[in-house]
């Protein structure tokens, strides 16, 4: 009987410690949760402002220390200007304010606030990716620039804005983060190759970092469009065309860009390959009609979107016609419409597997042979193999208020669609927010499919859709089981 007792007691107090112990990890979640939400910002006005106080968890402590160190900016800079939402300028406002309205002071005055907002915003979610991408040298190297790019803009945030000397400064200032953030896209790329080669990757992994680089390389498309305009507005370089306004040309002759970016494609082609396709252009303008198609654009945002999709389409059409006495040509339709202007590339290269469409928009996937982290040289890491192509062609496109869509037929060939603005009042920037919603993005667990197929389809029936999860478990980017 006593034995009975003794063990019945001892089988309690073992139960009573896992018990604590269990309560114990789980207060420590629930607080390091409650940490995390009480840094996130509500979405709101420019001049809105959330405030909350934060708690000392392990866990906010370490996301903190990661992302600043103590030769950086004060945190509260950064908190201050991340709770205000970016201003979304449309190419009406940019081509105006450089054309009629705008001064070198106004324009010191906007930037000097707009420009930490934008950086601000980016870096806290900068600090949300995974742990293991922030350890790699080359993103703590892009972190590194942020940061100093953004308490260098901070160090005009009171001064004179009448004195010329200041203003003077402030360009060069800009112009000097600019050839700073030059690399970013390709170190930022190394970075993930290299958190792949020693860590691998998850399914929720490469979701959140599919969601943070749309997100991050846009914010980097607008603060160098800004940076852009006011050196060229009042810096001492000069527009590539007298009729431009700073980087935006008024009157964008997207024949005339085609035909530069197929040049181009072209050239590199023949080099590689020894032959390239053809070019057949159409051109119809239903809305000038007799008029050549022109609208208020960046040309150099077209040509990289036209650039890149030559360059696939040749490279399909050589290779799956090795065996061909004449390459099938490229054809080019540019159309002109009341609301879009529409270009779309079609080639005869083959195509591709409907399930493998999406994949192409996907940046841990390529369909050249990706290169390895310990082969690529400090400073000259390529783009060719990163897969970074398409998706940042959709990005430049999607910028103002744009997109890029495939469709293909496997076995023929496929065609590429550019969507584009043609009013330019409603060519408004694109802009990520840092919020609740998108600290979700990156808290979110992967969500079982709801389906029996891990496919589903859109009600609107397109099959490409704006930050797009993979949703079915086990998938990646390299099964194409996605929500679309």
């Amino acid at each position: 009987m006593s034995l009975r007792l003794g063990i019945a007691i001892s089988v309690r107090k073992l139960c009573e410690q896992r018990a604590v112990g269990i309560f114990h990890q789980f207060f420590r979640c629930v607080s390091t949760k409650k940490d995390l939400y009480t840094n996130v910002k509500a979405y709101g006005n420019k001049d809105e402002q959330h405030t909350a106080e934060e708690t000392s968890s392990e866990n906010a402590v370490r996301r903190k220390k990661s992302l600043y160190s103590e030769s950086s900016p004060d945190n509260s800079d950064c908190d201050k200007y991340s709770k205000y939402c970016p201003s979304s300028l449309t190419l009406e406002q940019l081509t105006e304010f450089g054309s009629k309205t705008g001064t070198e002071k106004s324009s010191f005055e906007f930037l000097r606030h707009e420009l930490p907002v934008r950086l601000a915003n980016i870096m806290k979610e900068i600090n949300l990716l995974p742990s293991n991408l922030l350890s790699v040298p080359s993103v703590n190297i892009v972190n590194g620039w942020y940061k100093q790019s953004f308490a260098e803009i901070l160090e005009f945030e009171n001064l004179d804005a009448d004195s010329s000397k200041i203003l003077s400064q402030f360009t060069d200032t800009l112009i000097k983060i600019r050839n700073r953030h030059t690399n970013v896209v390709e170190t930022m790329a190394q970075g993930v190759l290299e958190m792949k080669e020693a860590f691998g990757t998850d399914v929720k992994q490469e979701n959140q970092i599919q969601y943070f680089l749309d997100r991050f390389y846009i914010n980097r498309i607008s603060i160098r469009m800004l940076i852009n305009q006011h050196a060229l507005l009042y810096g001492s370089q000069l527009a590539n065309h007298p009729r431009h306004v700073g980087c935006i040309d008024p009157n964008c002759d997207v024949v005339e860009v085609a035909r530069d970016a197929f040049a181009s494609a072209r050239f590199l082609c023949e080099q590689y390959y020894l032959s390239a396709p053809d070019l057949i252009i159409e051109c119809v303008n239903a809305k000038e009609i007799g008029l050549p198609v022109q609208i208020v654009y960046v040309p150099s945002h077209l040509y990289h979107m036209l650039f890149e999709l030559f360059k696939n389409a040749m490279r399909a059409v050589v290779e799956n016609n090795l065996k061909a006495s004449d390459l099938p040509p490229l054809k080019l339709l540019i159309c002109k419409g009341e609301e879009d202007l529409t270009i779309k590339l079609s080639d005869r290269g083959g195509g591709i597997s409907y399930s493998k469409i999406d994949l192409l928009f996907q940046y841990m996937f390529s369909t050249a042979p990706q290169p390895h982290a310990s082969s690529v040289k400090e400073g000259s890491a390529p783009l060719a193999g990163y897969g970074y192509g398409l998706p940042l062609s959709r990005l430049y496109a999607r910028y103002f208020q744009g997109d890029l869509v495939l469709s293909s037929v496997e076995g023929y060939g496929t065609d590429a669609i550019i969507y584009l603005k043609v009013l330019s009042n409603e060519a408004s920037e694109c802009l990520p927010v840092y919020n609740k919603t998108a600290y979700k993005m990156y808290d979110s667990d992967v969500a079982v499919s709801d389906w029996s197929s891990p496919h589903h389809w859109s009600q609107n029936g397109h099959s490409s859709r704006p930050y797009s999860i993979i949703t079915a478990r086990g998938s990646s980017a390299s099964t194409v089981q996605k929500v679309l």
